[in-house]
């Protein structure tokens, strides 16, 4: 007989500790700012329940659905998401110096945010229909590795046309996981690492990217260069994290936080909030929730069979470390400053339902291979046939 499929509670449990502590996090950072609440200080803590709501029923509709039209809808999204990036050039609205949102019936959307998915996926469905092809037959790296880069190479070009560095570096991380763990030669991944450092010269030489962003990388090497301009976001934020000390300062009662001295506390910013309130034990837990979730994707994709789930899932934990590590990085001043949201934890509809999918699809996957896995009670000359 075959196990009963089971969800990933420890996968589960993570997820809804972060969006709890996450949501806290969020009220703390907005309940004294009269400017962004308009004099209803849980405004925002309403806003992100529902963000959170959203995300779980949009979860659950993954998780549920049939492994096969998970392989069939990914044509569908990516194509949704490359329409949603062009959208974004021609219609878009400018936030903080980037055409990277969309309003949509008085609601904001950031497509780039669901580009990370689209692309994850995309690159593993080619790979998983190759090697389909194939029938597990050696050859056909090359193949894999120009069509995955051809995938992921529309998206990222959109993304930086807004320009969104933030979303550009970890989708590059991103991609370059999936290539990795696809059986890429060493000596390739040498090579793409190379390609992207020049490619990223390149863009600063031609001025693709806005002189701020430029600012914010030369005031990441040299923090003192401008603390009143482009430093002053780092400057304040570990001054923020220094206040808490061991135990914080006390959830509502950080003194930068009541004092709004952070910028963007509650969305690119809010680990700073953790730090000044729940010190270094409350900000340990946050980081430790972050690492297990990356570690039960990993677990995921190391335990499944399927190409497919096993791409996917690499995948969706390359994304979940490095911007989680991007985040925090920047808000202690060893990254730059790029404006993006740490998972799960930030304000915003638009990342907490691209992370919401994709922990639907670790789950659907989890599911998956649990399927054919047979119980210790198993007849010894029984043939299991997968489906």
């Amino acid at each position: 007989m075959l196990t009963k499929p089971r969800l990933d509670w420890v996968l589960m449990l993570a997820v809804l500790g972060l969006v709890t502590l996450g949501s806290v996090l969020v009220w703390s950072a907005t309940t004294q700012r009269a400017d962004l609440t308009g004099g209803d200080p849980t405004a925002y803590l309403k806003k992100q329940l529902v963000n959170v709501a959203i995300g779980l029923v949009l979860m659950v509709l993954v998780l549920a659905t049939d492994h096969r039209w998970v392989r069939i809808m990914a044509p569908l999204v990516y194509i949704a998401s490359v329409a949603g990036l062009v959208l974004v050039l021609t219609m878009g609205t400018v936030v903080n110096g980037s055409r990277s949102w969309l309003m949509i019936g008085g609601m904001s959307i950031q497509p780039s945010e669901f580009a990370k998915l689209a692309v994850v996926i995309g690159m593993a469905l080619w790979v998983a229909e190759r090697h389909d092809v194939r029938r597990g037959r050696p050859g056909g790296a090359l193949g894999d590795v120009a069509g995955m880069l051809a995938i992921a190479g529309l998206p990222a070009g959109l993304i930086l046309l807004q320009p969104d560095l933030g979303t550009m570096l970890v989708l590059s991380a991103t991609v370059f996981g999936v290539i990795a763990v696809s059986g890429a030669p060493r000596r390739w991944l040498a090579l793409l690492a190379g390609g992207a450092v020049t490619a990223a010269v390149a863009a600063i030489a031609a001025g693709v990217l806005k002189q701020y962003q430029v600012d914010r990388f030369l005031a990441f090497t040299n923090p003192d260069l401008d603390p009143r301009g482009a430093g002053y976001n780092v400057e304040q934020a570990r001054i923020a994290v220094g206040n808490g000390g061991l135990f914080g300062q006390g959830l509502f009662d950080g003194s930068q936080t009541r004092a709004g001295f952070v910028p963007e506390q509650h969305t690119d910013f809010v680990f700073t909030v953790a730090g000044e309130e729940l010190g270094l034990v409350g900000a340990g837990v946050l980081i430790a929730l972050l690492g297990l979730v990356i570690w039960r994707a990993l677990r995921i994709a190391a335990r499944t069979d399927d190409v497919f789930g096993r791409l996917a899932a690499a995948g969706i934990a390359c994304w979940f470390g490095f911007q989680a590590f991007q985040n925090v990085g920047m808000c202690l001043g060893i990254m730059p400053v790029t404006g993006v949201p740490l998972p799960f934890v930030s304000y915003g509809g638009s990342s907490m339902f691209a992370g919401m999918l994709a922990i639907g699809l670790l789950q659907n996957i989890h599911l998956r291979s649990n399927a054919t896995v047979p119980t210790r009670y198993t007849m010894p000359n029984r043939v299991l046939v997968r489906a």
